[in-house]
């Protein structure tokens, strides 16, 4: 399985919450809470999207053991 790139997703809702359809790219619905983004996608008939806060900013981490 091939890793899925949301860079565009994040850029549009940094610091928000997202509703994503089971493609895991198609934004349902968005809000500064995570109950405003369901019922956003609730709205538009998705009963059970994937819910994700999108990040402020992408940041690169490396970890050493």
């Amino acid at each position: 399985m091939a890793a899925i790139d949301w860079t565009n997703i994040q850029k549009k809702y940094k610091g928000l919450w997202v509703a994503l359809a089971d493609d895991e790219q198609t934004v349902l619905g968005a809000g500064k809470t995570l109950q405003e983004a369901l019922e956003h996608a609730k709205k538009k008939g998705h009963k059970d999207p994937i819910m994700t806060r999108m990040p402020e900013t992408l940041d690169t981490y490396v970890g050493l053991f």
